[in-house]
């Protein structure tokens, strides 16, 4: 049998996506929701990995895919080294540094991970993960933070928003690379990049403390006060650094990390609520207008992606702010499955090669003592 069918996953915090592809068309395609109580005890999200992969292969059992007809398994990648844009073959020093949480826990971790593991039954396939978070395409300028202990670094929802830029200029019969976008991506975080001709030249780190706020993530806070209250209340290391992610944004504000239950009682009239989902679109709207400087203006069009794009209160706030800069496109959702199942077909049939990954950062830092 062909092992023709591409297995695309791509964990996120509270959800398992899973897709099979083959021949230009999805076989099927599913959303697993976790609710909290079943991954609560889990210390770290790695410690998800047999969880997470035992629902992956009841997926593919139940929609009757036999294991030999896969020969890729494609990923969303975590938190590794930062790299250029493109398609990893999971490695062992990939998978150490996934495991050992190089940059970070995160959810996008358990992607390559899974596909590794599942190597062991389907024996015709191998691994990869495509854009990770990681990738890195600053130019030098936006590494400067304020001060040399600090530089700015690039970790943002790049599956998706390159994936969502292509899809943009693909429906004006115009190549990606050919344009200057901002996107903004929507979702338990926020990132906004400014894309010109095919690069991210500048995006704020949207896992740990830059940007806007969202359901779960403070974004940039007042540095003096952050700093006093380390200070102030004795918190620990993990205690500061759950409250900028995991127990920020709107769950700091609200209870809780629904952006759909914070939709639902801002058009109820709930006074409190529709402040917050303003300020949370104020504060977008704020981002996409740095990144228009960055472009110096020149900005063919703005992209809203992500979740949350499916609130027209929301994306209409945008709209109101931002119009003026460029012509604004909804693009709800993420089409990140889409994207792996098209990275892994490209890699199948010879049109880009798969890169190594070495375990060292392939983005040359800024070294500023050699200037």
């Amino acid at each position: 049998m062909d092992a023709t069918y591409i297995l695309a996953i791509n964990p996120g915090a509270t959800s398992t996506k899973i897709a099979v592809y083959r021949h230009n068309q999805f076989v099927f395609l599913k959303t697993i929701r976790h609710r909290p109580e079943e991954i609560q005890d889990f210390k770290k999200t790695t410690d998800q990995l047999e969880f997470r992969m035992g629902l992956v292969l009841s997926e593919v059992k139940e929609n009757h895919i036999p294991f030999e007809s896969i020969g890729m398994i494609i990923a969303r990648g975590g938190l590794i080294r930062p790299i250029e844009s493109g398609i990893y073959e999971v490695n062992e020093i990939m998978i150490a540094d996934l495991e050992n949480g190089i940059m970070g826990d995160h959810a996008s971790n358990l992607g390559g991970l899974i596909a590794n593991r599942l190597l062991g039954t389907f024996p015709n396939a191998r691994a990869y993960i495509a854009d990770p978070v990681v990738v890195d395409e600053l130019q030098d300028v936006a590494r400067i933070s304020g001060h040399p202990k600090f530089q700015r670094i690039s970790i943002f929802h790049a599956l998706n928003q390159k994936s969502t830029a292509r899809t943009y200029a693909h429906s004006r019969g115009m190549e990606y690379e050919d344009l200057n976008l901002i996107v903004a991506h929507l979702g338990s975080g926020i990132s906004v990049g400014a894309h010109r001709k095919g690069r991210v030249i500048d995006v704020n780190n949207a896992l740990d403390g830059e940007g806007p706020f969202g359901p779960e993530r403070s974004g940039t806070l007042p540095a003096g006060s952050l700093v006093q209250y380390c200070f102030d209340e004795g918190s620990t290391l993990q205690e500061v650094k759950d409250m900028l992610n995991g127990k920020g944004g709107l769950c700091a504000y609200t209870g809780n990390k629904d952006a759909q239950l914070l939709e639902r009682k801002a058009r109820e009239g709930d006074p409190r609520s529709k402040l917050i989902q303003d300020a949370m679109a104020y504060q977008i709207s704020k981002e996409i207008g740095a990144m228009a400087t960055v472009l110096g203006g020149e900005v063919h069009a703005i992209i809203i992606t992500g979740g949350m794009a499916h609130n027209p209160d929301i994306t209409g706030h945008i709209k109101e702010h931002v119009g003026f800069i460029a012509p604004v496109f909804i693009y709800p959702g993420e089409d990140e499955m889409k994207s792996l199942a098209h990275n892994g077909a490209m890699l199948l049939n010879g049109r880009i090669e798969a890169r190594e990954y070495t375990g060292e950062s392939q983005v040359k830092g800024l070294d500023l003592d050699n200037l």
